[in-house]
């Protein structure tokens, strides 16, 4: 099993959503989150006065899916999220060791 987690920008979640569920993907986590990386921040007006905002809001989203879907779920992620802008996001893929169902005790992949 793998966590694929994504950062995407806040206006691109519904895309990316739908591309999830056209994958088969049946369950995801939304954070709101905040950060930066090499567009370090952003300059927003309020008021008429120009403020840096170093920490850019986004949105990380996280699904684990079997090991064989990791190409194809980043796949689909990668082309909703896409705008072609700085800032789009990332996408990490990590190991998990576990996972159990707490409803029903269900372990690994049945608890997918």
């Amino acid at each position: 099993m793998k966590l694929i987690t994504a950062i995407i920008k806040p206006f691109r979640l519904e895309d990316v959503r739908e591309a999830l569920m056209q994958a088969g993907v049946q369950g995801m986590t939304v954070t709101e989150v905040r950060g930066f990386g090499r567009q370090q921040g952003q300059a927003e007006a309020y008021r008429g006065a120009e403020h840096n905002l170093n920490l850019v809001p986004k949105l990380q989203i996280e699904v684990v899916v079997e090991a064989e879907d990791v190409a194809r779920v980043v796949d689909s992620i990668l082309h909703a999220a896409h705008t072609g802008s700085v800032g789009d996001g990332k996408i990490f893929v990590t190991s998990i060791a576990s996972t159990v169902r707490i409803r029903t005790g269900e372990l690994d992949d049945a608890a997918l």
